[in-house]
């Protein structure tokens, strides 16, 4: 409290100070700058919150994103809602978009690629009915923040990113938020991971016009695949195939639209 008020006594001389310069600084034509070189002196004594005051700003968005984007459409699952308001989307897009994180759309990471609606995050995450110990693929890393959504649920996450400076970029921000449980992978996702295979659940983040022969294969019986299929121009159906008895068990999600996969896929076009 002594240090407080000791603060304001030298905030308010120094003020006085600046009420009884602006006269000399006015005749001499340096009010402008003699201002501004006084409130950089000022601004040395205010306390540095405003990173934190941000940071807070954000935690409510985050809240309020799920509420009104996620629990409104009907996911009500605790446990993605809470990875879903842990997770920073904001430092997972550029810079200049960071304010519109938290919105109702996708947005730009470069390189022509988005990160998803928040809501279609959710929707891919509850669809693949992550359990805590799956072991999860995800194909197309794209901002790495559905990896980061994914790995609050479970501690065995394996994305693959076809474009290299995506891939760095992404694996860089999950090491410096500590998403340990995550690996990435620079590689055609096509053929998925065979040596880590296989796999409890998989989800592709582009989309195709078939679903990748190798992705089927690498699942677990029982297992869970979630892709947009269909027109990889236009729209696709976000579709959901179980592996019973070796078999796949499709059911239609959502109409939606993905950026396209690329790679080996565009050689099997059919």
């Amino acid at each position: 409290m002594l240090f407080l008020t000791f603060r304001g006594d030298i905030i308010f001389w120094l003020f006085q100070a600046v009420c009884g310069k602006i006269c000399n600084m006015q005749r001499q034509n340096l009010i402008l700058p003699g201002l501004l070189s006084m409130v950089f002196c000022l601004s040395w004594f205010i306390p540095a919150g405003g990173q934190e005051k941000k940071e807070d700003l954000f935690q409510k968005k985050r809240e309020q994103m799920v509420r009104y984007q996620i629990q409104a459409r009907g996911l009500r699952d605790e446990s993605l809602l809470q990875a879903l308001i842990s997770v920073p989307r904001h430092l997972f897009v550029p810079e200049q978009y960071r304010r519109e994180a938290y919105e109702d759309y996708p947005l730009p990471i470069g390189e022509g690629q988005t990160i998803s609606q928040p809501y279609i995050v959710a929707l891919m995450t509850a669809a693949a009915g992550i359990k805590p110990g799956d072991k999860v693929l995800e194909i197309g890393t794209g901002s790495g923040y559905q990896a980061a959504v994914l790995n609050q649920l479970t501690d065995r996450v394996f994305s693959i990113e076809i474009r290299e400076t995506l891939a760095e970029r992404a694996a860089g921000v999950l090491k410096s938020l500590r998403y340990d449980g995550v690996k990435v992978r620079c590689a055609d996702g096509y053929f998925g991971w065979p040596e880590e295979a296989p796999f409890d659940a998989i989800l592709v983040t582009c989309a195709a016009n078939h679903i990748p022969p190798p992705l089927f294969q690498q699942l677990k019986e029982g297992g869970r695949l979630v892709i947009p299929v269909g027109s990889t121009v236009f729209f696709q159906t976000l579709t959901l195939v179980r592996k019973t008895g070796g078999r796949p068990v499709v059911q239609q999600l959502l109409d939606v639209r993905f950026v396209p996969m690329i790679g080996e896929i565009e050689k099997e076009k059919r």
